[in-house]
């Protein structure tokens, strides 16, 4: 293993989360009444933008927010979490990407992501940053940006040998997307949740053994490895062997599961840049996302390297 800083760019979402608590989620035409709601940093990219730099790495975002006040927070926001902005561009008359939450006491959430200016960005884009991303050690990318600027940077990053890491979200339906044959090829790692999985293979994924055969069948789609996320249940590795680990979790109360994925998804980055094995990548990036399901908001709740460790020690001492 070795003691490098981790360079790692994700390409990817910038939203603003419009955070309504109640508590249930409410039925379909049902109102009901909220607890509360705030304003917090969000989209998938910039959650694991500042995840990955909470882990230590040094991360640049490339993506794209509106010429609106929304868009100035956010990128005031990524830049006290160390996160590089320099390619975080501005869209004019354009608003920035929102998303719509709902928190529910138990943690439990619904989410609705309006792209506005994260629909703006384009390979060109990506192409202008080729220099950064080919000096990286690792590129993220999720799907909340459009496929084809996607598509580019992941076969930019495999050009250039650099690990490339798929957080599939949201999710195609797999009868409606024949572009899967094109982009999870061209990836590394891909890391599904349950719900993800489900919709990328038809299997519903509600026990490590449908995990298994979801997994299969995504590893079939032309990716190296698949890392499932599984909630409570921890993570499921296939690797490119074929060989398959269940990862457990650590138990925490859950307040919030809003980015607890993304929280994982840029500690398995951060975990493999350093050295470490997909075993104990995924047992780190297990630590990482339950500590972000113990408290409220996106990238608020990511954790920093002190308490990831300090929970992998816990874990192995079982002393809590």
């Amino acid at each position: 293993m070795t003691n490098k800083i981790p360079r790692i760019v994700v390409v990817g979402s910038i939203n603003l989360d419009l955070v309504v608590k109640s508590s249930r989620l409410p039925r379909i035409g049902e109102t009901i009444h909220g607890t509360s709601f705030q304003k917090i940093p969000g989209g998938k990219g910039a959650n694991q933008a500042v995840a990955a730099a909470r882990l230590g790495a040094d991360v640049t975002m490339i993506g794209r927010v509106g010429d609106d006040d929304f868009g100035a927070m956010l990128r005031q926001s990524l830049q006290e979490q160390s996160v590089n902005i320099d390619r975080v561009m501005s869209t004019s008359s354009t608003v920035s990407g929102i998303a719509l939450i709902g928190v529910a006491d138990d943690g439990a959430n619904t989410i609705t992501i309006i792209a506005g200016a994260n629909g703006c960005l384009t390979p060109a884009d990506v192409e202008a940053n080729s220099n950064l991303i080919g000096t990286a050690d690792a590129l993220i990318v999720q799907l909340e940006t459009p496929l084809p600027t996607v598509l580019h940077a992941v076969k930019l990053a495999r050009h250039r040998g650099i690990l490339t890491i798929l957080d599939p979200a949201p999710a195609p339906d797999k009868h409606s997307s024949p572009w899967i044959e094109e982009l999870f090829p061209s990836v590394d790692v891909v890391s599904p949740n349950q719900s993800e999985a489900e919709l990328l293979t038809g299997v519903a994924v509600t026990d490590i053994d449908s995990a298994r055969s979801a997994a299969k069948l995504i590893k079939q789609m032309g990716t190296r490895h698949v890392v499932m996320k599984l909630g409570e249940l921890g993570a499921l590795v296939c690797q490119a062997d074929q060989s398959m680990e269940v990862i457990s979790a650590p138990k925490v109360k859950v307040v919030d599961t809003t980015a607890a994925g993304d929280a994982f998804t840029a500690a398995l980055t951060v975990a493999l840049v350093e050295g470490k094995g997909f075993i104990d990548a995924t047992r780190f990036a297990c630590a990482a996302g339950s500590l972000a399901c113990t408290r409220f908001g996106a990238q608020p709740a990511m954790p920093s390297r002190f308490e990831v460790d300090r929970e992998m020690k816990l874990e192995q001492s079982d002393d809590r």
